[in-house]
């Protein structure tokens, strides 16, 4: 089995790569630490999916971020900026966008492939019940709808094809260090089993769906 890790040295992804690898998998991973993968730079992502070479079983992305470096999520609608959001958007919505771009050639066309999304529970819209973190909620919620028009364009040529937004939950990495607050949090390695076995459970009339870690699906 041969999996693509997009975001492959992060809190996630290194523990998803690591797992996955126990598991006697053939992981390919990629980062802009090591491969100068830059979600946020079309001509980057361009390069680095353009050299990949499928089939892979499995195409998890591991990316995201909860504001630029130098800002932090609003609290209130005075906070908007627009540079802020628009650099949150590149990241976590026009970057999984441009990954998605080369689902088709790097999936299976006739056997079973998924290629999963990290996303959040907080771009649900129908549970957004305290507001706030406008640019990540609506970044999010553009990805879940990127991911739900992919999930319908891939089966129409991949019919055994899984495209599918996965919330991993509160993760104790460095991601969610000043954020975590009272929500509990689960440790880099439980989150990648948990989310690996959600994805082993998924079959094709999953594709399309968000889900959390327990398999469980999030209201749009």
């Amino acid at each position: 089995m041969r999996a693509l890790v997009i975001g492959a040295t992060g809190g996630i992804g290194a523990a998803v790569t690591a797992q996955l690898q126990g598991d006697g998998w053939d992981v390919t991973g990629l980062s802009r630490s090591v491969d100068g993968f830059d979600v946020g730079n079309p001509a980057s992502v361009e390069r680095c999916m353009a050299a990949q070479e499928g089939p892979f079983d499995l195409i998890f992305v591991a990316l995201g971020i909860l504001a630029p470096l130098w800002g932090a999520p609003e609290k209130s609608l005075s906070a908007i900026k627009p540079e802020d959001m628009a650099a949150v958007y590149a990241v976590n919505a026009i970057g999984p966008a441009l990954i998605l771009r080369h689902a088709a050639r790097l999936l299976p066309k006739d056997d079973r492939g998924v290629i999963a999304t990290l996303s959040a529970r907080v771009g649900s819209i129908g549970d957004n019940k305290i507001g706030g973190w406008y640019s990540y909620r609506a970044s999010k919620a553009a990805l879940n709808q990127i991911v739900h028009g992919a999930a319908i364009e891939l089966g129409r040529s991949h019919k055994q094809s899984i495209c599918v937004a996965l919330h991993p939950g509160t993760v104790a990495t460095s991601f969610t260090a000043d954020y975590a607050g009272r929500h509990k949090t689960v440790e880099p390695q439980d989150a990648a089993k948990n989310l690996l076995t959600v994805i082993a459970n998924l079959t094709p009339d999953n594709t399309g769906g968000f889900y959390d870690y327990a398999g469980q699906e999030i209201v749009w």
